[in-house]
């Protein structure tokens, strides 16, 4: 099951069956975080159904989550809907229609859902989550977007106080699990289900943690990510490189008729030569995504039914 799955067959089923369904996506959520955010769940939850789907490529949130909303892959966004996609070297949030592609995907479906749609991307936001509870129980579906663990994931890159207290996967973990202890997610999730609200808990990718640099050079409107890269005449020595030379052949957008994408594979990030030996060493052994892993790829999607 790929992301553009997701609603069609593991949530709008739910709804219609009668239920009240709160979708929690946790951006950047590795299945080994969710594995440890369930110990604390099972004591609100049952567990009613846990899979596993693929995310599309890249593995980055402009493409995976607008794919999930939509139903759609890439290409086909930005061609029925181009005035919903955002290309890569666009300045700026890339993900400014979620709500309105969901509505459309939902509408193509023949459904006519009351929807809630929020996205949660600060630490004031996240302060007045239980204020969303009275919109949640007057919506038939409702669906909350939470950027923390993507939060983190970043800031491990630039600031060293977070790099020491997620040193490794299993910190990670732990700093995961802390956050979502003390945070107001766990007491909406809590009234939740003192109202019978089912969850679907699901992410649009996970990360990796890189170590080998590899050198590419491309032109100066090469995207920036670390994983995944797309342009004219990209240039790469690596044989561990996955290249896409056509693009629609995995419904990917192309800027000009020589766009090629290449991911990378294993641990590996990619560097310019430019101060090459710097950047390999500022992004080595941070957590990273866009590219091919399982730790990227495979991700849960869980439905979550309140104990009695």
């Amino acid at each position: 099951m790929l992301s553009t799955d997701i609603f069609r067959k593991k949530i709008i089923p739910q709804v219609e069956a009668g239920n009240k369904v709160f979708v929690l996506l946790i951006d950047n959520l590795r299945y080994d975080q969710y594995r440890v955010l369930a110990s604390v769940l099972n004591n609100y939850y049952h567990i009613e159904d846990e899979d596993l789907y693929c995310s599309i490529l890249p593995t980055a949130t402009q493409y995976a989550r607008n794919a999930m909303f939509s139903g759609l892959m890439p290409s086909e966004i930005e061609r029925l809907y181009p005035e919903y996609w955002d290309d890569d070297d666009n300045e700026g949030h890339k993900n400014r229609f979620e709500k309105e592609l969901l509505q459309k995907q939902l509408a193509r479906l023949g459904k006519n859902f009351k929807l809630f749609f929020e996205k949660i991307t600060n630490v004031k936001g996240d302060k007045k989550m239980t204020d969303y509870l009275g919109s949640i129980l007057q919506s038939d579906l409702s669906v909350m977007v939470f950027n923390f663990v993507d939060m983190i994931s970043h800031a491990r890159t630039e600031m060293d106080m977070i790099k020491e207290l997620a040193g490794d996967e299993s910190a990670y973990r732990s700093l995961t699990l802390s956050w979502f202890n003390h945070s107001s997610l766990l007491d909406l999730i809590k009234l939740l289900a003192d109202n019978n609200v089912k969850i679907v808990l699901t992410t649009d990718h996970g990360s990796i943690r890189v170590d080998d640099a590899q050198k590419v050079i491309g032109d100066r409107e090469t995207n920036t990510n670390l994983r995944y890269k797309l342009g004219r005449n990209l240039n790469f020595k690596s044989k561990s490189i996955f290249e896409i030379k056509n693009p629609a052949s995995i419904y990917l957008p192309s800027r000009n008729v020589s766009t090629s994408y290449i991911f990378a594979t294993n641990t590996d990030f990619f560097a310019y030569p430019n101060n090459y030996n710097y950047y390999a060493q500022y992004f080595r052994n941070t957590f990273q995504h866009g590219g091919i892993s399982l730790e990227e790829m495979i991700i849960p999607v869980v439905t979550l039914m309140p104990k009695s």
